[in-house]
């Protein structure tokens, strides 16, 4: 699905620590006795007690040694006071430029996690972050992974950035569309992408051109996939040791490819952790999408359990959930925790484990239905606001890109204030009982995949409009989601007024994208770019 709003549009430096110890000293030497002149101007020099050096001279010469200690410890105290209140940091105003890291694993629903209830997984990292993060509880992205992509990445509908498909050129986001990366990349933070891109595989469409100055990705829509044109992966691949493009080269590497990208990821942060410019990492699995590959010890976890392809599908996610411990972990240890923003979702609704369960919801990935939107999304930032807590505001992926150019106090230029449709959810992030206060929207969901040329009648097949309340489905079902969230019950022919008013900003909708679907009629290269590079490398195939 992609959503669309028919209603809406650092840390302190090092000299803080150093007033809060000298303040910590001073308030010692005040209880000890240990008030003197030379101490006085010792501290002075060290910017401590500066509200005194316009009266100590004068009193001074004219005050007995016991007036003057005495005159010392009341003045030096005030003193402290301003100093303390001039050098403190805000509790309320957190840093302007956290960390950012985003971790989107593939495949993978809203059911698919303990802290979901699903009875069967193990997910007791992830669990603990849901714990700790504000939990958008309506959050959607589109029903498959490209559109997901594109939207997260430009805060706009998929078919507005040209994406309809997940392969046959219809996966390229459009090159006149600003990227979260570019966007961030202005402000200072130096962006990294690790996993899956699946914008565009030849040179031009590449996340080295759009706003990541390192990149580690396999190519296509999945590890070993490959389909006519330009979408497609390096020949042989598979999930253990396969070659990933790193930086504009090929590397044969060795394990399981979730550990790869989340070791890459890590060791990258570790590079830049030391330097000055804030960070933003894009962790974006392959994993949990078909081909179901996992180790083996993974795989047993589950054996027996349930059938063996639901078993290597929850095998992928607990992997996920352990590296997501090891990420964790080093963020606490380099004490990168309380200034970074972590955000957890996924690219779709549930595939595999929907037939186990599926939280309630109807479908999965690749239908117009909320299980195919509706996505777990986490947001966890210490130092920024508290977690914990539930906001049932309707919100998306077009939302991510704009809350963060508010967390960061960007001036939004006029391009990309026309490109981004989603809304900030930083009012909400800071206060989620504020949602009561949000302002209606409709969000737009459209499967796309359609045959070549056939767009026309496309229009009303796969495809959904909903607001908080209600959504139409495919044109002839309506559900009320407030009252039936399993969307059970067509309730079209209760409430043709509402029919009438999502029907007519559908058709709006629907005019206004056609001009930007700039992929459609596009004829792609006789060989998958990323195969040709590999040769190039290589060598030729055999």
């Amino acid at each position: 699905m992609g959503s669309f709003s028919m209603s809406q549009s650092r840390p302190s430096n090092d000299s803080t620590s150093t007033h809060h110890y000298g303040v910590a000293f001073f308030a010692l030497s005040a209880q000890s006795g240990m008030m003197n002149p030379a101490n006085v101007f010792f501290w002075a020099a060290n910017g401590l007690g500066s509200g005194l050096l316009g009266v100590l001279p004068s009193q001074l010469s004219i005050c007995s040694p016991a007036r003057m200690t005495s005159f010392l410890r009341t003045s030096l105290l005030c003193s402290i006071l301003c100093v303390a209140t001039i050098h403190a940091p805000a509790s309320a105003a957190p840093p302007a430029h956290p960390n950012i890291v985003v971790v989107m694993p593939d495949d993978v629903g809203y059911g698919d996690f303990s802290c979901h209830g699903n009875p069967v997984i193990n997910t007791p990292v992830i669990d603990s972050l849901w714990r700790e993060s504000v939990r958008f509880t309506d959050f959607h992205v589109s029903p498959t992974c490209s559109p997901t992509r594109a939207a997260l990445m430009t805060g706009r509908h998929e078919f507005k950035n040209g994406v309809t498909h997940t392969i046959f050129e219809r996966e390229r986001l459009t090159l006149k569309a600003t990227t979260m990366a570019q966007a961030l990349k202005r402000q200072g933070y130096r962006t990294g992408i690790f996993g899956k891109w699946h914008l565009g595989d030849e040179p031009a469409y590449q996340p080295n051109k759009r706003g990541f100055d390192e990149v580690f990705i396999h190519g296509g829509g999945g590890i070993g996939q490959t389909y006519p044109g330009s979408c497609g992966d390096a020949p042989g691949n598979t999930y253990f040791n396969p070659a990933i493009l790193h930086n504009g080269k090929f590397v044969k590497t060795q394990g399981y490819c979730t550990d790869l990208f989340f070791q890459e990821a890590v060791s990258w942060i570790d590079s830049k952790r030391q330097g000055s410019a804030p960070f933003f990492a894009s962790i974006m699995l392959n994993a949990a999408h078909a081909p179901l590959q996992c180790p083996e010890d993974y795989f047993k976890r589950y054996q027996g359990k349930v059938p063996d392809d639901a078993a290597k599908f929850f095998g992928m996610i607990e992997n996920i959930d352990d590296n997501m411990g090891r990420l964790l972990k080093k963020l606490k240890e380099w004490g990168l925790e309380e200034n970074t923003l972590l955000i957890f979702l996924t690219d779709n609704g549930g595939t595999v484990g929907t037939r186990l369960f599926n939280a309630g919801m109807r479908g999965g990935k690749a239908s117009p239905y909320q299980g195919a939107t509706r996505v777990p999304s986490f947001w966890r930032w210490p130092a920024g606001f508290k977690g914990g807590l539930d906001c049932p505001a309707l919100a998306a992926h077009v939302d991510v890109l704009p809350t963060l150019l508010e967390i960061l106090g960007v001036k939004v230029h006029r391009q990309l204030k026309d490109q981004i449709e989603g809304r900030s959810l930083l009012p909400l992030l800071k206060n989620p009982d504020a949602h009561s206060t949000w302002p209606d929207r409709v969000l737009v969901t459209h499967v796309g995949r359609w045959p070549k040329g056939k767009i026309d009648a496309a229009k009303y097949a796969n495809m959904s409009l909903r607001n908080q309340h209600f959504t139409l489905v495919n044109n002839g079902e309506l559900y009320n989601l407030s009252e039936d969230p399993g969307e059970t019950k067509n309730v079209i022919q209760d409430h043709p007024e509402v029919v009438t008013r999502l029907r007519t900003q559908y058709d709006e909708w629907w005019r206004d994208v056609q001009p930007m679907l700039v992929n459609e009629n596009v004829t792609g290269p006789k060989t998958n770019p990323f195969k040709t590079r590999y040769w190039k490398q290589f060598g030729g195939p055999k």
